[in-house]
């Protein structure tokens, strides 16, 4: 699953010597919570989030004026308040690993780039619940199985081929890479409504059968 498959294409973007007061504008327009700060050739140089722009605010208990306080906004650019050292993905990249840099880097969401460090999407914490949404098949009903099986060769081929000869479709299916124990694995596989007597029966044969984590 490529980034570029998944992210927001049309970014809205600023620039260095935009006020703060038009970015926030925008921002309140757009419905959106970062702006990806460019140069004129579109490099990326900076990203302003609307946590930066609400702490480079005034206080509500200051003292200015109105037309003093729109003055000062209007001088303070997005140079003087943007992360210079933004947290950036390849559009090449795989949407595991923009969920990865979001984990370690407490971020919500960041600007996608491409070989010129010229910026080309967004991908935000909402793209990656889409993809897990779309992946796993939930919109589309069904049953979740997860089971537990030896960590070796050939060992998801049995409960594939016990759900195939009693006429279960397969929707998704998804693996934990850390095993629940040594020498194992839990598998999470999906698979489509069936009729209730065919659907009772598969259920209390593979409990039978096979370690049935939970039946969902």
């Amino acid at each position: 699953m490529l980034i570029e498959n998944w992210m927001t294409k049309d970014v809205i973007t600023g620039t260095p010597d935009m006020s703060m007061m038009k970015a926030s504008k925008i921002m309140k327009e757009k419905g959106i919570g970062r702006l990806p700060v460019v140069d004129e050739a579109g490099v990326i140089l900076g990203l302003v989030s609307d946590r930066d722009i609400k702490e480079a605010s005034p206080s509500k208990a200051t003292t200015l004026d109105m037309h003093e306080l729109y003055y000062l906004l209007s001088e303070v650019k997005l140079k003087d308040i943007m992360t210079k050292k933004v947290v950036t993905i390849k559009k090449g990249e795989t949407v595991e690993r923009a969920a990865q840099l979001m984990l370690e880097n407490n971020i919500g969401g960041m600007p996608v780039v491409d070989e010129q460090n010229k910026v080309v999407g967004m991908v935000t914490d909402s793209d990656i619940f889409k993809v897990l949404v779309r992946i796993t098949g939930v919109m589309e009903g069904g049953v979740q199985i997860g089971v537990r099986l030896p960590n070796e060769p050939g060992g998801l081929v049995p409960v594939l081929d016990y759900l195939k000869d009693n006429g279960a479709r397969l929707m998704s299916l998804l693996t934990s890479c850390e095993p629940a124990e040594v020498g194992m694995r839990d598998v999470f596989l999906r698979i489509r409504d069936m009729d209730k007597a065919p659907m009772n029966k598969l259920k209390a044969e593979m409990h039978e059968k096979f370690e049935i984590i939970y039946w969902v």
